[in-house]
């Protein structure tokens, strides 16, 4: 930031100083040569012919620096076929006569003549009264004292334009160093966040970093309920596999003769329940994407095509909005619906219907029916316990809809179980957030 005001100042001080210098100079050369016009007016109001036809003056010039000898100030009257009228101030020098132009209007110009000494020489070309002779008046004076003025104007321009400069500068750099001071403090407090000191960065911070403040706050308060999740996996998975890991070592401890069939059973519902927090595991992973998306009507036609091909006496029929977008990883929208439609398909009659509605702003509904003989209301809300089967003469472990309950609520979502009006079997609503 102080580098790029650094920059933007010298070019505006550099552009505005040469602008000024330019106008100002102007401004001094014009004034000047206003002078010596005016000197050279003067000077050919007096002028006349005297009787030997040569130029003379009727009074002297006002100027008492004409008659001293090199003065800086010079005026000289020169005519083709006459004698040459200069200042005393000349003394033994002469001014250039360029006969290859007339000057009829003002002519100003520099010129370096005299070795010493540049001049500034204000000429012009009059044919006066009772003479047919083209006389050319000229006025000198030395650049000297312009040359001074100019050199002291852009001294004093450089002098006050760099202390300006100097002064935007130290005001930048002041500017860049309070303005960015919150953030110093915020680093200092995700320092002491980091050394165990304090939990959260205070709020008491300007309106301009507050929201920088409070987007860091809730992502600690994220970190946090993530990791406190983690945590809890952990834990419900230690406690799941306590319970078949005792009935092994004792059964293994006591010599059993059914060790063999207890291992197997044992190892079958760790499994179950590794893969279980597997899948929670993954969903929370995948839910920290803020890019999160699916497509509905694609996800049901996927899990369609399974589902036919594992029951191919299942008639599987879909409906509804084609273009419902939810905020999940479609990985985890085809394992909850598979769930959904496998169970409808095992435990139903031949028929599953599933029907896909956008229910406003609010979410997505996705409705899985079947026509079997559905699940009283008093234990639907049991089923959702993880190895819950109401069914045990079929396969399967009983995770099913417990993954897809705990799946749609880390996402934000819901399901519950409900009696289907078409089909007379069990009715599953899925409710998921909207892209």
């Amino acid at each position: 930031m102080i580098g790029i005001a650094a920059i933007w100042i010298t070019v505006l001080l550099l552009g505005g100083g040469y602008a000024l210098d330019r106008v100002l100079t102007s401004s001094l050369v014009e004034n000047f040569d206003k002078q010596l016009e005016y000197v050279l007016n003067a000077m050919i109001a007096a002028s006349e012919i005297g009787p030997d036809g040569e130029v003379r003056f009727n009074r002297p010039p006002a100027d008492q620096r004409f008659l001293e000898p090199y003065s800086g100030v010079y005026f000289q009257v020169s005519g083709e076929g006459a004698d040459t009228f200069p200042s005393r101030s000349l003394w033994d020098r002469r001014l250039h006569v360029d006969p290859g132009h007339y000057d009829v209007r003002l002519h100003t110009y520099d010129s370096r003549e005299f070795e010493d000494e540049p001049l500034r020489i204000v000429e012009r070309d009059v044919i006066l009264p009772s003479s047919n002779i083209r006389w050319r008046f000229q006025v000198a004076q030395s650049r000297e004292i312009i040359d001074h003025q100019i050199k002291e104007l852009r001294t004093t321009l450089i002098r006050a334009f760099a202390a300006l400069g100097i002064g935007l500068l130290v005001l930048a750099a002041l500017q860049a160093f309070y303005g960015l001071w919150p953030l110093r403090r915020v680093r200092k407090e995700v320092v002491a966040i980091r050394s165990g000191t304090q939990r959260r960065i205070s709020e008491d911070f300007p309106r301009e970093i507050f929201p920088l403040v409070n987007e860091l706050n809730q992502l600690l308060a994220h970190g946090e309920e993530q990791a406190e999740e983690a945590r809890r996996h952990a834990g419900n998975l230690a406690h799941a596999l306590k319970t078949p890991l005792t009935v092994i070592t004792n059964a293994a401890t006591a010599q059993a003769p059914d060790l063999a069939d207890t291992v197997c059973r044992e190892a079958t519902t760790m499994r179950r329940q590794v893969d279980h927090h597997l899948a929670r595991a993954r969903a929370i992973g995948r839910r920290a994407s803020a890019h999160a998306r699916a497509q509905v009507w694609d996800s049901v036609e996927a899990v369609e095509r399974a589902v036919t091909r594992l029951y191919p006496d299942v008639t599987v029929d879909i409906a509804g909005d084609k273009q419902a977008a939810v905020a999940i990883e479609r990985q985890d929208l085809d394992e909850m619906l598979g769930n959904l439609v496998e169970n409808a398909a095992k435990y139903g009659n031949g028929r599953v219907f599933v029907t896909v509605e956008q229910v406003g702003d609010k979410g997505v509904e996705i409705l899985v029916e079947d026509d079997g003989p559905g699940i009283p209301a008093a234990e639907r809300e049991s089923i959702f316990q993880r190895g819950a089967r109401l069914d045990t003469d079929k396969p399967g472990t009983g995770l099913g809809l417990a993954i897809v309950r705990d799946v749609a609520e880390i996402y934000g979502g819901s399901i519950r179980l409900e009696e289907s009006e078409d089909l007379g079997g069990l009715l599953a609503r899925l409710c998921l957030p909207p892209a």
